[in-house]
């Protein structure tokens, strides 16, 4: 009988490989960062050859340094950066271009233009997300406008198009014959295009139309646990089983499986999500609408808040502003300081997203008096962590009526004390943390442990949760407010 399941997640910064036994333990965790590429201010690509290497070489690291048995691997569940675009050449598997990163900001001009055709109503009831450069479409057609020749090659269907766990799936299954190569996605994945019917279930034509995006070129769409297809790791037939974009996987993970649930993931974005049921909402406060992860036969949706720039501020103080030499640092030296000092950061350096959807907002940094230090400015850009999840809340209680008192959490940031406890202050609300952190990864491996029965049923999954930390708010109605205030003027600021 197999003993675990291999979770593959491939994020914005860096690859993973995490392996789970039945109990859902961590016994192995192999983890490499690859290159970020800004060609131009506000763009933002990968390379798509050291996506998948960096995620093949940490999946074989894994097996090779902790010797893990390759036949005692029931399935591999994929989790992904979700949006962001790559194009390839069927027959030989070589990518086109770059892959457009979701954070990129280069197709705000094709966004404009869709606006303005009058296309933005029908985007928010088809797809479920507002007219953004976030999503995929405009990042397909700004490739097959500016590669020659590749829009008539993709009629001919000769490129495909996939987001990275499509990407990942056709490598792995490829193996060397692209012949063999699998091209699929799962609905969660397909629901951040924006160019798929999130109640019809299928890719929706008048966008590709209006887009000029040939059908030809989009994979097959399937549930989340399902069998896609195999990998040949040392000459055994591993299945690949479970797929889901990262944040519907850790929504999974967190057994959020109940209408009402809510948890938020603090990567390098922040991701708010609502189990919303077999009903699909449409917000009128700026969320989105996207598809949950499902299991075969049901479908259900989420009520999401997308924030762009969440625990990446920390790495823009370790890398750029050179304020900290690790990221652990800043919950150090955040404290150090009592208060910001009436400093505020706004983090908008791709636009700012839910709930403003403002692709022309810049980062900014106001309040700064002579007695402003290091550590003041450490402590805001953490609290800009919080101040945005607060925002999302905010909007997803006047979307749906429910005030959210105990919100689930997980991510790197979510390791730093002093941001969870000032999360619990501002938000009203009680943080908990689950003993396992890792539930994007923990979500893509249950989904696949599911669908190879290497776990019974959901209940099964959900009997071995479990909480470790528990944040309580402690601060005063009117500090709060104060401090939401100043944080609502620096937004407006940021906004010009």
């Amino acid at each position: 009988m197999p003993k675990f399941v291999l979770a593959l997640d491939q994020g914005t910064t860096s690859s993973r490989a995490i392996l789970f036994d039945h109990g859902q333990n961590i016994l192995a965790l192999e983890q490499k960062e690859y290159t970020q590429i800004y060609p131009r201010a506000g763009w933002v690509e990968h390379d798509p050859m050291e996506i998948f290497s960096s995620q093949y070489s940490v999946m074989m690291e894994l097996i090779a340094q902790h010797d893990i048995a390759v036949e005692d691997i029931a399935a591999i569940g994929i989790t992904n950066q979700r949006e962001t675009t790559i194009l390839w050449e069927k027959a030989s598997g070589k990518p086109v271009y770059n892959a457009i990163v979701w954070q990129c900001l280069r197709t705000a001009p094709i966004v404009e233009s869709l606006v303005k055709a009058g296309l933005a109503n029908h985007i928010r009831k088809t797809t479920g997300l507002v007219p953004d450069a976030y999503f995929s479409a405009t990042k397909i057609k700004w490739i097959l406008d500016n590669v020659e020749g590749l829009r008539e090659r993709a009629r001919k269907g000769e490129i495909l198009f996939g987001t990275v766990d499509s990407w990942l799936i056709w490598k792995l299954s490829a193996g060397n014959n692209p012949q063999k190569a699998v091209h699929v996605t799962d609905y969660t994945n397909a629901s951040r295009t924006m160019l798929f019917d999130i109640h019809k279930l299928d890719w929706d034509d008048a966008l590709l139309e209006a887009l000029d995006i040939p059908r030809a070129m989009l994979p097959q769409v399937r549930p989340s646990a399902e069998l896609y297809a195999y990998t040949n790791i040392q000459g055994v037939q591993i299945p690949i089983a479970g797929n889901a974009g990262d944040q519907q996987a850790a929504l999974f993970g967190q057994c959020c499986f109940e209408k009402g649930q809510a948890k938020n993931t603090y990567g390098t974005g922040s991701f708010l999500l609502m189990n919303c049921g077999e009903t699909a909402p449409q917000s009128q406060n700026g969320l989105i609408t996207t598809i949950a992860a499902n299991l075969p036969g049901k479908i259900s949706y989420a009520l999401e808040g997308s924030v762009f720039i969440g625990g990446a501020v920390i790495q823009w103080l370790r890398d750029e502003m050179r304020l900290i030499d690790e990221s652990a640092d800043s919950e150090y030296f955040g404290q150090k300081a009592s208060c910001c000092g009436g400093v505020y950061i706004v983090p908008a350096f791709a636009g700012l997203g839910a709930p403003y959807w403002d692709m022309e907002a810049r980062g900014i940094i106001t309040g700064i008096t002579r007695g402003t230090n290091r550590n003041h400015i450490i402590r805001a850009a953490e609290e800009s962590i919080t101040y945005q999840v607060e925002d999302l809340l905010r909007a997803m209680k006047k979307d749906t009526g429910l005030s959210i008192k105990e919100l689930l959490v997980d991510g790197g940031a979510s390791r730093n004390g002093f941001i969870m406890q000032f999360q619990a202050d501002i938000s009203d609300c009680s943080i908990i943390r689950p003993v396992i952190n890792e539930t994007t990864a923990l979500g893509a491996a249950c989904l696949a442990g599911l669908a190879v029965g290497f776990w019974k049923d959901i209940d099964e999954i959900k009997s071995r949760w479990k909480k470790d930390t528990v944040f309580k708010p402690s601060m005063e109605p009117p500090q709060r407010e104060k401090l939401i205030s100043g944080w609502h003027k620096a937004v407006r600021q940021c906004r010009g």
